[in-house]
């Protein structure tokens, strides 16, 4: 069946399964009975007493209450985790070579137990922290669903396209879409072959649209392209047992229970899962002198509690035109406050042509120096300064953060994807001074 969706970032939605028309109650939450006999059950993804701007939470009227299950039990958690100090800290550039998917016979991977951490900082319990995690996985979640009790989750696919059912409805999200599942929601992956792609997690803040400024009411990422789920539901009994997993605290918990949690009938509010394709993102750019900051390409961001520092912030280099004169057109050299964690999910990254590959990453961590390589800097110094399209065919990422990111064992040695050729892309740079 072809998916439907509702528009609009943050709205407030309405939606009930056709197959029972009326399941919302009218004009009230909690009715004493409510239709066709369900459940009402509120989400909250905010305090009660948010002010209206920041308050979120949705109604869900479902065939019975998830609190209908066995008591959690602890999952082993693979290679997630949200301890930093596995390892001593690296400060040097970092890069790695595309993640291995895992070849289905030999080590079937689900979205859950393909789930690993590379880097992060803070920690779930204070409410106060990121984490970037890669998924590879090569057979769909089978009656069982995750949701993440710690924060929510950007999800980026790079490779293979990943049917998510959530309590809200089900979603499509192919390469060059993302998606983010709120805390505290449940969702089971479907996917069809090897998949891979990233995940930025953020403790303590919801994401939402960057403030435009002096651009105007219009641009970057508008909210109507925005999508969310419509109500689905499943009445299935599972007598084996279905697999609640919860990230809790940065450990993973499983319960068992007798049906499936996909038994939302009708819902109403203003939390849900969503996604969107980058390739509505209107860019804004130079169009005289120089290089604006990355910033213009900010998809969303989680603020901090600082008025302009973000715990995280999702960035993209969308295809563009170049055009600005007597300007070296590549990002510049750079020592950020900042860390900067980058990925690719298809194309050719302008400043590192070579090594930096679709699957793979670079970490270039708070204040440590980092730009074009030498081949691109010589290039670009020397290019005739036409207008000319950038990043054709390509789509690379930035996740940037205020936090000092820890790298994990997995991320600097387990996975042994660490490109450790990585510095010398600019020891060929040569001095042009000329006194």
């Amino acid at each position: 069946f072809i998916l439907q969706y509702m528009s609009g970032f943050g709205n407030e939605h309405v939606s009930e399964d056709p197959r029972c028309p009326g399941a919302l109650p009218e004009g009230q939450n909690n009715p004493q009975v409510c239709p066709y006999g369900l459940y009402a059950e509120q989400l909250s993804g905010s305090a009660f007493t948010c002010p209206r701007p920041t308050n979120k939470r949705s109604w869900l009227y479902r065939i019975l209450p998830s609190v209908c299950h066995k008591p959690f039990k602890p999952l082993k958690e693979g290679h997630l985790t949200h301890y930093w100090d596995e390892v001593d800290p690296d400060p040097n550039q970092l890069r790695w070579k595309p993640f291995e998917i895992p070849k289905a016979p030999q080590n079937k991977l689900d979205f859950v137990s393909g789930l690993h951490t590379l880097c992060g900082a803070g920690e779930p319990r204070g409410r106060n922290g990121i984490a970037v995690h890669i998924f590879v996985c090569n057979t769909s979640m089978l009656d069982r669903c995750l949701y993440n009790s710690d924060g929510d989750f950007l999800i980026v696919p790079q490779q293979g396209k990943l049917l998510i059912t959530t309590e809200f409805g089900k979603m499509l999200v192919e390469p060059n879409e993302i998606c983010v599942i709120q805390q505290g929601m449940r969702f089971s992956v479907e996917v069809f072959g090897e998949t891979r792609g990233y995940i930025l997690e953020v403790y303590g803040a919801h994401f939402e649209l960057p403030d435009l400024g002096p651009i105007g009411a219009n641009g970057l990422a508008n909210p109507r392209d925005f999508l969310v789920p419509v109500a689905w539901f499943e009445d299935r009994q599972v007598p084996g047992g279905y697999t609640v997993i919860s990230k809790y605290q940065g450990k993973l918990f499983a319960a068992q229970q007798e049906f499936s949690p996909f038994n939302v009938v009708a819902w109403h509010g203003n939390y849900t899962p969503y996604k969107y394709h980058l390739e509505k993102f209107m860019v804004i750019n130079s169009v005289a002198f120089d290089h604006a900051d990355p910033s213009i390409f900010t998809v969303l961001t989680a603020k901090s509690t600082r008025a302009g520092v973000a715990l995280a912030d999702f960035v993209i280099f969308p295809p563009r035109w170049g055009v600005a004169n007597n300007t070296f057109r590549p990002p510049y050299y750079h020592r950020n406050c900042m860390s900067e964690f980058m990925g690719l999910i298809k194309g050719h990254y302008e400043a590192k042509e070579e090594g930096f590959q679709p699957g793979g990453g670079s970490l270039h961590s708070m204040m440590t120096p980092h730009g074009p390589d030498a081949d691109c800097f010589e290039k670009a110094s020397k290019a005739k300064l036409e207008p000319e399209r950038v990043a054709e065919g390509t789509m690379a990422f930035m996740f940037e953060s205020s936090f000092s990111l820890a790298v994990t064992k997995w991320g600097l040695q387990t996975s042994n994807r660490l490109d450790k050729n990585y510095y010398k892309c600019w020891e060929p740079l040569k001095s042009h001074f000329n006194p």
